[in-house]
């Protein structure tokens, strides 16, 4: 009966040790999605976060060169993830980076740096999106 009991225990703390292991598994894979792409009625196909965040391009940027600095950043933060995270829904190789003048590394989408909105609180939101003359969500 106490072998029994022994066996059944071991069982028990072999499953929950499993289950952390599972959902630990599942923390570690939302956390490496650098980017992914979502869908937004008036929006379409926009590029987001890894936590669902909207990222967004300004159209007076050249390839690899932000126009927006000092106090555009405020309102436009800039966007940057290591490149070997994985790009869910994209290639890979459309992504890139560069150092800004003030220092800070900025990721590039074909070319375009990407950015934040400061009025996007919640993943999904899309505040940003031609609010301003040049600004829109980033287009997949």
């Amino acid at each position: 009966m106490k072998r029994n009991y022994e066996k059944r225990m071991t069982l028990v703390t072999l499953a929950a040790f499993l289950i952390c292991l599972i959902f630990a598994g599942i923390a570690v894979a939302e956390d490496a999605i650098g980017v992914q792409v979502k869908k937004k009625l008036g929006v379409g196909n926009y590029l987001a976060d890894g936590k669902g965040m909207t990222l967004y391009t300004f159209s007076k940027d050249k390839s690899g060169k932000s126009a927006c600095t000092g106090e555009c950043l405020t309102q436009w933060p800039v966007f940057y993830v290591r490149p070997e995270l994985v790009v869910e829904g994209c290639e890979q190789s459309d992504f890139g980076s560069f150092v800004r003048e003030d220092g800070a590394e900025q990721t590039t989408y074909k070319g375009k740096p990407l950015y934040y909105n400061a009025n996007d609180k919640n993943a999904g939101e899309t505040n940003g999106h031609e609010a301003a003359k040049g600004w829109t969500a980033a287009k997949k």
